[in-house]
């Protein structure tokens, strides 16, 4: 959870204890990107659980998570698929909230 949602909206799903790890980037006052994280953390007092993902993608990893797609264990949640030429489209309709799942763009 997180990209159209609020600092206190995602506190009240978030289980006691649990771990608030936003992923991705939104403009505006959204919890997630550079200014949201340190906005967060400032409001420290509604998420006592924050932590940012850190990643450094490599080719085994990525290797396990195809296998794991092609063996039905996980499945991608793509919402719409766009041809490059339609990207300031795409960007519209993310931004508006649509999304359901993940923006693909074909070249």
């Amino acid at each position: 959870m997180g990209g159209n949602h609020s600092l206190s909206e995602l506190k009240q799903v978030l289980r006691p204890g649990g771990t608030l790890v936003p992923v991705g980037t939104e403009g505006g006052s959204r919890l997630v990107g550079g200014k949201a994280w340190i906005r967060a953390m400032l409001l420290s007092k509604l998420v006592r659980h924050l932590r940012p993902l850190a990643s450094q993608p490599n080719q085994a990893d990525l290797q396990f998570v195809t296998e794991l797609i092609a063996a039905g264990k996980i499945r991608p949640l793509i919402d719409k698929t766009f041809p490059l030429r339609e990207v300031p489209e795409a960007i519209r309709y993310l931004t508006a909230g649509h999304a359901r799942g993940k923006i693909v763009i074909t070249v």
